[in-house]
């Protein structure tokens, strides 16, 4: 192997081993904000999902997303040239992106103000226009006052993913993986502990949880700084020395936001048809006024906090395998193109797509034949109920078709962005949030929340076999005999995995109790890994011996 791919590996394998890290404390914050709040109960999970929602999308837009990719390219091709002309760069942009983000959530909370204005009296007093599945204004106004709480989010959480690109283009992956765990480990102690000993009311406790993403958010941003300033890093704002490179980060910014985050658009959009089409308890069946119609509910109450349930557990192989694969391989590939070796980027590009399929398959399988377990095992105590968990398993099964894909898209994408090619992207994102929708609004009426999650899995698969057949064609051929060959070797160790999964769970009983909850997924779990990676080694696959190596 060679040592640039060595390398690609070694970062893989600390990325992983702190997403994972940050991946089961995730699950825990989940339970623990589950037994707090429920899933359909008041509303108030729904708002607060919806809330955070928000905020969230602009840390993947901007943060995580955009601005990263456009950023790190430009800033390694400086590291390769002149140390000091990079930490002008990155001191300017760490600059005006916080003097953009403090705009932006000055705006927003004007908007949150005049919102609040119209619910609370500026429609004469009761929320008179406004539409909610509780029929009145509170949940509108709860849900206006958490988003106006979580705003300032959006600054702490998109500076600190700046710093973690900048540790990125310097070969730093370890702490940029570790420091979500410390937004988790917040969360956790004020939902357990915080909340409860604050307020009985589940809108205070909500409140209670938003200003703990706050608080977890600032903190990111804070434990980042040393280790950049031990680096090498001096702040030296000169504008005019940095604003040819700036330029070209800002022409690549706007076609990217679209581009390399579609999968959160349309996962906001499928959350906000959520929330305005579910009925609250006891109004199943009643009329809803909805683009100048008149139609039935087609969904109830929890719709919004199922739909976040289950995006969460789909989540978790995402960003243990795709996006720990493309944090690692997009500064490879930049790293490529700014020494001209062009013909390496194909052939890397064609490694991490099949390391992705090497790990999602058999996690898509795994999720949806263990869905309901999980969902029990997970959530269902305290404010969460057995038909919650019902409902989350549904939404997990819905999405999991889609993982492999929901994996491989921000590996492709970046393919795209180190090579410059930014309009790509958008044109087929573009048509992919109208292929959502369609989908979502054809879907909805029948299957309910599932339909969202459905429409999102299709599109997410269109769009990922649509940019590898483009990038093949036009930016560098992909190896697709390694690809094909990969993906039947995962699908052949998948099948054996999933039928020796199966038998295992058909053997063990549904019991309410903890131990036999456990039982249910981790027994079959454990032999899912086992016979997986036994078939897959028969098959002599490559790609296990690299992760092992």
């Amino acid at each position: 192997m060679s040592e640039h791919r060595r390398q690609l590996i070694a970062g893989l394998r600390i990325t992983g081993f702190w997403t994972l890290t940050s991946r089961l404390l995730g699950m825990v914050r989940d339970m623990a904000t589950a037994a707090l709040l429920g899933l359909s109960g008041s509303g108030v999970m729904d708002a607060f999902v919806l809330a955070f929602r928000i905020p969230n999308l602009f840390r993947r837009l901007f943060g995580e997303g955009a601005l990263a990719a456009s950023y790190l390219p430009v800033l390694t091709e400086k590291l390769e040239r002149d140390r000091a002309d990079a930490w002008r760069l990155a001191s300017v942009a760490l600059t005006l992106f916080a003097v953009v983000l403090v705009g932006l959530v000055l705006v927003g909370e004007l908007l949150c103000l005049a919102a609040w204005l119209f619910v609370e009296g500026g429609a004469g007093g009761s929320g008179a226009g406004v539409t909610t599945a509780d029929g009145g204004s509170g949940e509108s106004a709860l849900l206006v006052g958490l988003t106006a709480l979580l705003l300032p989010y959006v600054l702490f959480i998109c500076l600190a993913a700046q710093v973690s690109a900048t540790l990125h283009a310097l070969g730093r992956f370890g702490l940029p993986a570790f420091v979500p765990i410390v937004l988790n480990v917040v969360w956790i102690a004020a939902a357990v502990v915080v909340a409860p000993a604050v307020s009985d009311d589940k809108s205070g406790q909500a409140y209670v949880l938003a200003a703990a993403v706050l608080l977890g958010g600032s903190l990111q941003l804070g434990i980042q700084l040393p280790l950049l300033f031990r680096l090498g890093f001096r702040y030296d704002f000169d504008w005019s020395r940095s604003r040819t490179s700036l330029a070209a980060i800002v022409a690549s910014l706007l076609p990217m936001l679209l581009g390399l985050a579609i999968t959160q658009i349309n996962t906001l959009a499928d959350s906000v048809l959520a929330y305005t089409l579910s009925a609250a308890a006891g109004e199943e069946g009643s009329p809803v006024a909805w683009l100048g119609g008149v139609v039935d509910y087609p969904m109830r109450q929890g719709a919004t906090a199922a739909i976040y349930y289950g995006e969460r557990l789909y989540q978790f192989p995402v960003g243990m395998l795709g996006i720990a694969v493309a944090t690692v391989i997009f500064p490879l590939l930049s790293r490529h193109a700014a020494r001209r070796e062009f013909a390496r980027i194909g052939p890397d590009l064609s490694l991490g797509l099949r390391l992705v399929l090497f790990l999602s398959v058999p996690a898509a399988a795994g999720l949806a034949l263990l869905a309901e377990p999980i969902a029990r095992l997970l959530f269902e105590r305290g404010e969460f109920s057995g038909e919650d968990a019902r409902r989350t398993a549904d939404m997990i099964q819905s999405y999991a078709p889609g993982v492999w894909a929901y994996c491989a898209l921000p590996v492709v994408v970046r393919g795209f962005y180190a090579l410059g090619n930014h309009t790509t992207p958008v044109r087929v994102g573009a048509g992919m949030v109208a292929l959502n929708l369609a989908l979502n609004l054809a879907l909805v009426w029948s299957l309910a929340e599932r339909g969202l999650a459905v429409a999102t899995a299709t599109s997410a698969a269109v769009q990922v076999v649509l940019l590898m057949l483009i990038f093949s064609r036009r930016c560098g051929r992909l190896d697709w005999p390694r690809l094909a060959a990969a993906a039947a070797r995962s699908l052949v160790a998948t099948v054996v995995m999933t039928a020796a999964a199966y038998a295992t769970l058909a053997a063990i009983a549904a019991e309410p109790e903890l131990t036999a909850r456990l039982g249910r997924v981790g027994l079959p779990l454990g032999v899912a890994v086992v016979v997986y990676l036994a078939v897959y080694a028969l098959l002599r696959g490559p790609e296990l011996h690299m992760l092992r190596g």
